[in-house]
């Protein structure tokens, strides 16, 4: 791998060094254009590198390249009859050689690479795609604070500074990448499973055989990207996998975390992207499957993409300050009040941005740490940090390091469009941090409205919620009194999406600017509901189908009375869900017009009956095959 190389950064975007980086290294073959649709996928196509070579000043100097509409998700943008897409080359970012380790260049003897270029993608000259929304939004964040700053220069009085001393101000995000890996085509008993957790019996244990290799092999080539790994481990779930004859672990299957250094908010986003595809790559090498669903598994652990977010201030000095890091005996400065306000405040209108599918929506429910309510957690006390891990975002504090102050979102996961998650909690907290220093808050003011209780009134959150709770959300509050004092979660794709339309005056917050303009608000949402709709028909009742033909009558003519009841029980149920007679209509097909109708109300709390529906056949069959002697 020394003989590689990985990164190409932004000082290197000039035609001088692209050329000698391309002559130094022939086993380079291809260019790759990479935007970023509105689902968070990015493109990918070889381009020769003497073609790119051949044309490199339109490609550093922003004229676009093209592509079709139909091969990015843009509905009601890229239309059949107007789909041209441009695709623009940032400049600004650091580009990765991505090595195909199974083709060997017999030249050099090398991998074959290709470099990945992040890209804009442009409709009729206006840009379309997530990371010019996450452009726009950390522009937007940048110089609005700035602003405030100078125009109100006793915001800065808490840190000691002036305006005149600022540098830049910093914009710093990382994530944390769980992910499933098993032995292809090969299942675990949920029972299993969901045992092996309860006992914590992989939680952090020792990796072996080839999920070690493979785990190795991917935090090393992260090093030699430049990525700057910072830990990887087995995550809580997962069981024992089993040796063959020859020595080899079969039956793999357990759930992996990886992390790795912050970065600025648009780099972060590009990491992420980049490092599953390393992850991936890096253990199918080694035979293993890899899963980045949200929730590849029911009834066990799912996998988190846990946002961190912070902002300081680079002094011209060199000095680094924390805008969130308190000034005095506090939890937070103003302005790290007023950002996780703005956060929890808006987040019915971030959520659909973060959980924009059905499996991601089976992850945020509680017994699993993964957070429904919106909520967060300080600490009982300034010099006694948190780490709640039921609330939505929580704070981030290492007293030795006021650079560490930051704020995790545990929401998203890692089909989560980071771009978008990214930047709409960076408008969020705007809001709130512009409420807080326009309206000149002490640090006083601000924790009392964010410990308030429900029912309370407040100048900037709402009355009838509470925001903050040092408890367990899920063993110390019942269901009705999580729902009362944080809100309902939604239970649907539909549900969440509808909070865009009940929320007009939270949704102006992403609109500022036109950070998120009213047409790629739509967009989005045609996307959703179409992934929403499509999921369903096509591959969940699919799925369901299968598994509920697989629920077969086990027991004898000798049997027990149970076990006639239990499986007559069982009968019913497998029939009410998908078999359609003369005179009723099974759940399935109810569904399927429901959708076909685009009633997406009646849709939504019909497909909420049929995941309560299976799981009751689950846990009735699992409970009639262990009544059986003889099967």
């Amino acid at each position: 791998m020394s003989n590689l190389i990985f990164t190409i950064p932004k000082n290197n975007h000039n035609k001088e060094d692209l050329f000698e980086i391309f002559n130094n290294h022939p086993e380079i073959k291809f260019v790759s254009i990479v935007g970023i649709d509105l689902s968070g996928n990015d493109t990918d196509e070889k381009i020769p590198v003497k073609l790119f070579l051949d044309d490199i000043d339109s490609f550093l100097n922003g004229v676009a390249i093209q592509t079709d509409g139909s091969s990015v998700v843009l509905p009601g943008i890229a239309t059949l009859n107007d789909a041209k897409v441009d695709m623009v080359t940032d400049l600004n970012v650091n580009w990765f050689v991505d090595y195909n380790f199974d083709h060997i260049d017999p030249i050099s003897n090398k991998p074959i690479g290709t470099l990945r270029i992040p890209s804009f993608l442009i409709h009729n000259n206006t840009p379309v795609c997530s990371r010019n929304i996450l452009t726009s939004a950390i522009k937007t964040f940048k110089e609005t604070l700035l602003n405030i700053f100078k125009n109100k220069p006793e915001t800065l009085t808490p840190f000691g500074i002036t305006f005149d001393e600022i540098d830049e101000l910093v914009i710093t995000s990382a994530t944390e990448l769980e992910f499933w890996v098993k032995t292809p085509n090969e299942k675990a008993q949920i029972e299993e499973l969901s045992t092996s957790q309860v006992l914590q019996e992989q939680y952090w244990t020792r990796t072996k055989g080839t999920v070690r290799t493979a785990l190795e092999e991917t935090l090393m080539l992260m090093e030699a990207y430049g990525f700057e790994p910072e830990m990887g481990h087995k995550e809580v779930g997962g069981v024992k996998s089993q040796l063959d004859i020859n020595g080899q672990f079969t039956h793999i299957m357990e759930q992996i975390e990886i992390d790795w250094k912050y970065s600025d908010a648009i780099q972060a986003a590009d990491n992420e992207i980049f490092i599953k595809i390393l992850a991936q790559e890096t253990f199918r090498r080694h035979g293993l499957d890899v899963s980045f669903m949200a929730k590849p598994i029911d009834g066990v652990a799912g996998s988190g993409m846990h946002t961190h977010v912070g902002v300081s201030l680079k002094l011209k000095n060199g000095k680094r300050i924390n805008l969130f890091n308190a000034t005095k005996e506090d939890f937070l400065s103003c302005i790290g009040y007023g950002a996780i306000m703005g956060a929890l405040k808006n987040y019915e209108i971030m959520n659909p941005f973060i959980s924009s599918t059905n499996n991601a929506l089976k992850r945020l429910k509680p017994g699993f740490e993964a957070p429904i309510c919106i909520v967060t957690s300080l600490g009982l006390s300034p010099d006694n940090p948190s780490r709640n891990r039921t609330i939505l975002m929580g704070l981030i504090r290492d007293l030795n390091n006021p650079l560490a102050t930051r704020f995790e979102l545990r929401s998203p996961n890692p089909h989560s469009n980071i771009y978008l998650v990214i930047a709409v909690t960076y408008m969020a907290m705007l809001d709130g941090i512009i409420y807080a220093l326009e309206n000149n808050k002490t640090e006083e003011d601000l924790l009392a409205e964010l410990s308030k209780k429900a029912g309370e009134p407040a100048d900037y959150l709402e009355k009838d919620r509470a925001y903050r709770s040092e408890k367990d959300v899920f063993e110390d509050f019942t269901e009705e009194e999580r729902n009362s004092f944080f809100g309902k979660a939604p239970a649907t794709i539909y549900e969440n999406l509808l909070q865009l339309e009940n929320n007009p005056e939270k949704l102006n917050v992403l609109k500022k600017n036109n950070v998120i303009t009213d047409s790629l608000i739509n967009s989005f949402k045609l996307a959703v509901t179409q992934r929403w709709t499509t999921d369903i028909s096509h591959r969940i009742i699919s799925n369901f189908t299968n598994e509920i033909r697989s629920y077969k009558k086990l027991h004898g003519n000798n049997a027990l009375d149970l076990d006639v009841s239990n499986w007559m029980r069982i009968n019913d149920l497998r029939h009410y869900i998908m078999k359609d007679t003369y005179t009723s209509k099974s759940l399935f097909t109810r569904i399927k017009e429901a959708l076909s109708n685009e009633d997406f109300a009646t849709a939504s709390n019909l497909f909420l009956e049929l995941d309560d529906k299976m799981n009751l056949l689950r846990d009735l069959y699992t409970h009639y095959t262990k009544n059986l002697l003889d099967i």
